[in-house]
């Protein structure tokens, strides 16, 4: 399946979209993890066609003029995941759920550590929302590891005042 990218300059550094002809596959947020996926696909492209969309409204995000995500997603997981994931998208812009909270929502209210897990397995951040999902203490978390400053920072975009 064909697969490309488009690059943008986001507040938050340089995001890249990686897109193939279903949908956005991911959302790369730290230069590490680009690297990794380049070398992984050397053959990869840039495509405007496939990720414009997605850069567009991740600008309209970024400049508070979008609150939710209208992309077609090809993503890939187990069942679990994915229930996680999409209780993700149902958490609204500018509110937080803890893990607890996403572990009611799939019916699985033991599933406290695996919800963790399945948002740190998040491939498309930003537009499957984990920055919104906290600690049950408010906390924030981890995010893709220890880049708290980010969620802090696409939290305090959306208006949720992040407890110091």
């Amino acid at each position: 399946m064909e697969l490309g990218y488009a690059a943008y300059q986001s507040p938050i550094g340089t995001i890249r979209v990686i897109a193939d002809t279903v949908g956005i596959k991911r959302v790369e947020l730290f230069e590490e993890d680009w690297e990794n996926f380049l070398n992984d696909h050397p053959d990869l492209q840039e495509d405007q066609i496939l990720c414009g969309e997605a850069i567009r409204q991740l600008d309209e995000y970024f400049n508070g003029k979008r609150k939710d995500f209208d992309l077609p997603l090809s993503i890939e997981g187990t069942e679990f995941r994915m229930q996680v994931w999409k209780a993700l998208q149902s958490i609204p812009y500018g509110e937080v759920k803890s893990y607890a909270d996403i572990a009611e929502m799939i019916g699985n209210p033991k599933a406290v550590r695996a919800v963790g897990q399945a948002n740190r397995s998040n491939q498309i951040p930003i537009i499957i929302p984990c920055h919104r999902v906290i600690g049950k203490s408010g906390s924030l978390g981890g995010y893709a590891g220890t880049n708290t400053p980010i969620k802090k920072m696409l939290l305090e975009l959306e208006g949720f005042t992040v407890p110091q």
